[in-house]
């Protein structure tokens, strides 16, 4: 899986505001960095889960090893 469709992914699913991916080595180690309104109010580890669920099957098969995920809601990111 490329970094562009784990991207286009990420934005068909959710409304995002900003999506940024980084391969942290080998091409199994993704780091997605996600803002989006659909995060007000989630806990962290449910907004997380809104990420990870659409990446199920490749984490399963290995074909994405290792997918770390920072959320913010568009507020958050705003401030940073």
């Amino acid at each position: 899986m490329t970094l562009q469709e784990i991207q286009t992914r990420i934005e068909s699913n959710l409304k995002t505001t900003h999506v940024q991916i980084l391969d942290l080595g080998g091409g199994d180690h993704i780091r997605a960095i996600v803002v989006s309104t659909e995060f007000a109010g989630l806990p962290l580890i449910k907004q997380h889960k809104k990420v990870l669920d659409l990446f199920t099957k490749e984490i399963n098969s290995n074909e994405v090893h290792a997918l770390t995920v920072k959320t913010l809601t568009p507020e958050q990111f705003a401030a940073l």
